[in-house]
This record gives structure tokens, C-alpha cells and sequence, in this order.
């Protein structure tokens, strides 16, 4: 269409949803606020049913299978038994801050599906700096957990604290890299235009990106095996030990919210989003988000936890280098190929991936038999 054409966009006949679906910037709003929250709500609780038979068939269990059928209805009934707990706030703590803690942490991870596009167009807000956007208010969720350590006036539950804000910030970094490789293929910042632009999965493009994205973005979730935050075995369950009753599942809510919006995330910005061939917009968008977290999960149930100065050296010492290298090869290749990137590429990079991942490694060296802080 000419820049010049002043002529009504009809929004049916390209696939896309305008801009004010259903009609009115309100009912946009009202309406996309009840899809984002009961698309939260019912994924988490079905994320969790999945990670717990999952990991149970890697450990050779069964898992929960008595609650409904085939164990359905067991995230529902630990649901109904949190929130009936007594709500207990330490004695020497500060109430205020421990009070409002859960809130913060909770609140940022949900306001990230504001720029989640579920399909063309369908979306609450496509914010030109949308993946800006969503960097930004992730990472206030942080000041949530030092809330929570802080206010329980307890030891442990600052060392949890402490260590969840280090090692936030630690793979934030390599994180943001990976992100603006994907921002230089993309050449938007919007992730409904990032999605458009994936006539060839980004994945395929940036395999090295993707991996350093997907190692960050489970230190930054706290799972495994970076779950030094709350090591049970070390810390006595980290920052929310002095948490219970719904305060308690509140902070459990936000952590399988942030894993979702994570797995959605990857979704736009590796795996083409939305689209696929035969099946619904929402449907293919719904499938790589299981399927990613799925990964998630079964990287949880395979790999031991590292050791809290190996996980920083890991970010350190071997992530923020080849995100740089990979980075300065990404802006190479959107010089010398500023249109379309050539299929070959494909081939290319992963043989980057491969020897950059095994030549650093040879100069990667983690601590020997001593901690190191």
C-alpha cells in the first residue's frame, strides 16, 4: 500500500486485527484485560499440573493422580488449601514491607502480557518499544523478592534475597544482548512487528542468541539449575521463608506467571509467534508456548544445581563474552545483507554457535574445590 493512500484499512480482508477490536478503545481494553487474565490464570495452573507429571515421568513416579481425573483437578485443591493457611508475619519484621512485597512481585510479571501478541494484531497495547518495555518491568519484580528478604527480619531469608537480586542482575545482561541481536534482524522493538518479520524463525537465525536468552531467562526464573535463590538444602527456601497462607501463593503465582510470560517471549521473539500453516493464529501461539516450557521443565529434571560462584561465573566469564561476539557477528550480517538474509546463513551461524561455544569454553574456567564470593 502507497504512503500516499488515505483510503479506510480494511482490517478483515489483511488478517490483522484493528487496532480498537472489538470496536472502542475501552471495550479493547476491558476485553483483551479478561483474555490476558483468564489466559493467565488457566495457563499457570495447567503449567503446573504439567511440570509435576512431567518431572514425575523423568523420575520414574506417577505423579499427582487422585485428585480428578488423572490428577486434574490437584493444582485447584492446592489452590483451596493455601489460601485457607494462616497468614503469620514475624514478630520483629517490618509489616508494611513484608505486606506489600508479594504485590510487587507479582503485579510486574503479570503487566508483561500487556505486549504479548496472541496473533496479528491481538494484542492489549503493540507498544513500539514493546520488548523495551517488557525488559523494564520485569526486572521491578526484583525489588518484590528484596522486599520479601528484608521484611521477614530473618538471616536466611536476606542471604535468598540477596542472592536472587545478584543473580538477576548478573544474567540481565546477557540477556538484553541476546535481545538486541534480534531487535537488529527484526529492525523493531515491537514484538507484533518482530513476529511479522520471521518469514524464517529467528531461531534458525540466532541459535546462539536463543540459547544465551534461554540459559538467562532460567537464572533469572529462579529454576533449575540456577534455583540457588531458594536452595531448600543451603538457605532453608530463600527469601519467602517467613511467607504463608495466600502471601505464600502469591509469590508461587508470580513465579509460574513469569515462567509463562518467558515461554512467550522465546515464542515472538524465536520461534515466529503466531504463525504456522492449517491451524489457528492462537493455537500455533498456544503450542510453542507448552512446548518451550515443557523444555524448561525438562531441563529442571535432567541437570544438578550449580554452585551459587559457578552460576555467576557462568554469566560472567562465558555468556556476556560470546553475547558480545555474537552480537558484533549479527550486526555484520544485517550490514552486509540489510534486506533479506540469505538461507546459508542458517548453516553459518550454527557453525558459529558451535565453535564459539567450543573455543570459549576451553578458556572458560569455573572455581576449583573452594566457593569463591
Amino acid at each position: 500500500m502507497s504512503l500516499l493512500d488515505t483510503s479506510p484499512i480494511n482490517w478483515a480482508t489483511t488478517g490483522t486485527l484493528s487496532p480498537d477490536w472489538p470496536g472502542g478503545y475501552w471495550l479493547h481494553w476491558v476485553v483483551f484485560t479478561i483474555i490476558i487474565l483468564v489466559f493467565v490464570l488457566a495457563m499457570v495452573m495447567g503449567f503446573i499440573y504439567i511440570e509435576r507429571r512431567f518431572v514425575a515421568r523423568i523420575q520414574s513416579r506417577l505423579g499427582p493422580n487422585r485428585a480428578g481425573l488423572f490428577g486434574l483437578l490437584q493444582p485447584v485443591f492446592d489452590a483451596i488449601k493455601v489460601l485457607v493457611k494462616e497468614d503469620i508475619v514475624p514478630a520483629g519484621g517490618d509489616k508494611l514491607v513484608h505486606w506489600w512485597a508479594p504485590v510487587v512481585a507479582f503485579v510486574p510479571a503479570l503487566m508483561i502480557f500487556v505486549v504479548i501478541p496472541f496473533q496479528d494484531g491481538a494484542l492489549l497495547a503493540d507498544l513500539n518499544i514493546g520488548i523495551l518495555y517488557v525488559v523494564a518491568v520485569g526486572s521491578v519484580g526484583m525489588v518484590g523478592v528484596f522486599m520479601a528478604g528484608w521484611g521477614s527480619n530473618n538471616k536466611y531469608s536476606v542471604i535468598g534475597a540477596m542472592r536472587a537480586v545478584a543473580q538477576i542482575i548478573t544474567y540481565e545482561i546477557p540477556l538484553g544482548l541476546a535481545i538486541i541481536s534480534v531487535v537488529l534482524l527484526s529492525g523493531s522493538l515491537s514484538l507484533n512487528e518482530i513476529v511479522n518479520s520471521q518469514n524464517i524463525p529467528f531461531i534458525l537465525l540466532q541459535p546462539l542468541g536463543f540459547l544465551i536468552y534461554f540459559v538467562s531467562a532460567c537464572a533469572e526464573l529462579n529454576r533449575t539449575p540456577f534455583d540457588l535463590l531458594e536452595a531448600d538444602s543451603e538457605i532453608v527456601a530463600g527469601y519467602h521463608i517467613e511467607y504463608s497462607g495466600m502471601k505464600f501463593a502469591i509469590f508461587y503465582l508470580a513465579e509460574y506467571i513469569e515462567a509463562l510470560a518467558v515461554s512467550a517471549i522465546i515464542t515472538a521473539l524465536f520461534l515466529s509467534g503466531w504463525r504456522g500453516p492449517l491451524l489457528p493464529p492462537w493455537l500455533w501461539f498456544l503450542i510453542k508456548v507448552v512446548v518451550v516450557f515443557m523444555f524448561i521443565v525438562w531441563v529442571r529434571g535432567t541437570i544438578p544445581r550449580l554452585r551459587v560462584d559457578h552460576a555467576m561465573a557462568l554469566s560472567w566469564k562465558f555468556l556476556l563474552p560470546v553475547a558480545l561476539l555474537n552480537l558484533f557477528i549479527t550486526s555484520i550480517e544485517v550490514i552486509l545483507w540489510p534486506l533479506v538474509l540469505p538461507w546459508p546463513i542458517i548453516l553459518l551461524n550454527l557453525a558459529i554457535m558451535v565453535v564459539l561455544i567450543l573455543l570459549w569454553s576451553r578458556f572458560f574456567k569455573l572455581g576449583g574445590g573452594r566457593v569463591e564470593v
